[in-house]
C-alpha cells in the first residue's frame, strides 16, 4: 500500500485547521490566520511523523494528547488563562466528536479494518472525509452560536416588581439596549397586552401615545404609568410603560437602557423598536436609587 505524504499531510492540514477555527471561536478568543495555519501545518507534520515513532500504548496516548495541547496553544493570541483551557477542551472535544462521526461513517461504507491498527483511513474517499468534516463544522458553528444567544438572554434578564396602585406583580425583565423608546423625555418599557392588563386591569388611565415600530410597521401605542419599578433591589418611581410585541416566555417586560445602568445588556434590537416622534428624541436617564 502506497501512502503519499503531501496527501496525508493536507488532508490533516485542513481537519486540523477547521477544528482549531471552531475552537477558536467556541472560546471567542481572536482568530489569527497565520497563527492559525502555523498551529495546523504543526499538527499535520505531527500526524506524520507519529506512525514513525516506536511508542508503547500509553507513551503514544501521551504523545498524541501533548501534540493535541501544543497546536491549540499555538492557534491563541494572547488570551487569558480562560480562553487557553476553553479552546484547549473544546479542540479536543470536537477531536474526538469528529473522530467518532468518522469512525461510524468508515464502519457504513465498509473501510478497510486491520485488526491491532484500526480503519486503514488511507482508502478511505477523500470526499467522504472532508464532506463529514464540513457538516461537521456547520452544526457545530449553529450549535454555537444558539448557546450564546441563549446566554447572552439569559444574563439580561432581571427579575422586577411592578406596582400601580393597589396592585403589584412580579415579573422578569429583558434589559434591551435596542429599546430607546421615550415618552415625555423618560425612559419608556414595552409589556403585551396580557401583560399591561394584569398590572393596571381592564381600563388603564393613558397618560399619551407613542409612535412604536413593529415587525408590520409603526403603530400608535397607548403609554401608561406604573407607581414603582423595582429592579434587581433598585427602584423608580412613575415609569412609563407602553404595549408592544413581546415574543418570549422568558420574559414579560422590556426594559428600558437607561434602567439598566452598571447592568448587563444585550445589544441587539428588542422585538419592537422605537420610532420616536420628532419632538423625543432627546435621552435622559432615569436615575436609580438603593
Amino acid at each position: 500500500m502506497t501512502v503519499y505524504a503531501e496527501y496525508a499531510f493536507l488532508e490533516n492540514f485542513l481537519l486540523d485547521a477547521e477544528l482549531l477555527y471552531l475552537a477558536l471561536k467556541c472560546a471567542r478568543g481572536r482568530v489569527r490566520v497565520w497563527q492559525l495555519l502555523l498551529a495546523a501545518a504543526v499538527g499535520a507534520g505531527e500526524a506524520l511523523v507519529f506512525p514513525l515513532l516506536p511508542l508503547p500504548v500509553w507513551a503514544a496516548y501521551l504523545v498524541k494528547f501533548l501534540g493535541g495541547a501544543l497546536i491549540a496553544v499555538i492557534s491563541v493570541s494572547k488570551g487569558t488563562k480562560k480562553t487557553y483551557f476553553v479552546v484547549l477542551a473544546a479542540f479536543f472535544l470536537m477531536t474526538f466528536a469528529l473522530g467518532g462521526l468518522l469512525t461510524a461513517a468508515y464502519s457504513f461504507f465498509n473501510v478497510p479494518y486491520a485488526e491491532g491498527s484500526g480503519y486503514l483511513v488511507e482508502q478511505a474517499p477523500v470526499g467522504l472525509i472532508l464532506g463529514l468534516a464540513g457538516l461537521f463544522g456547520i452544526l457545530v458553528a449553529v450549535c454555537a452560536k444558539q448557546f450564546y444567544r441563549y446566554r447572552c438572554e439569559k444574563r439580561a434578564i432581571f427579575p422586577c416588581k411592578l406596582t400601580a396602585g393597589k396592585k403589584t406583580v412580579h415579573w422578569k425583565g429583558f434589559a434591551d439596549s435596542g429599546n430607546l423608546l421615550t415618552f415625555r423625555g423618560e425612559p419608556v418599557c414595552v409589556a403585551s397586552a396580557a401583560a399591561v392588563f394584569a398590572l393596571f386591569g381592564a381600563h388603564p388611565q393613558e397618560e399619551g401615545r407613542i409612535r412604536v415600530g413593529t415587525v408590520n410597521g409603526g403603530r400608535d401605542s397607548p403609554v401608561f404609568r406604573c407607581d414603582k419599578l423595582e429592579i434587581n433591589g433598585k427602584t423608580a418611581d412613575g415609569v412609563y410603560i407602553t404595549l408592544g410585541e413581546v415574543h418570549s416566555k422568558e420574559y414579560s417586560i422590556i426594559l428600558h437602557s437607561a434602567l439598566m445602568e452598571g447592568e448587563h445588556e444585550a445589544h441587539q434590537h428588542s422585538e419592537s423598536l422605537a420610532e420616536p416622534h420628532s419632538g423625543q428624541r432627546k435621552h435622559r436617564s432615569l436615575s436609580l436609587r438603593k
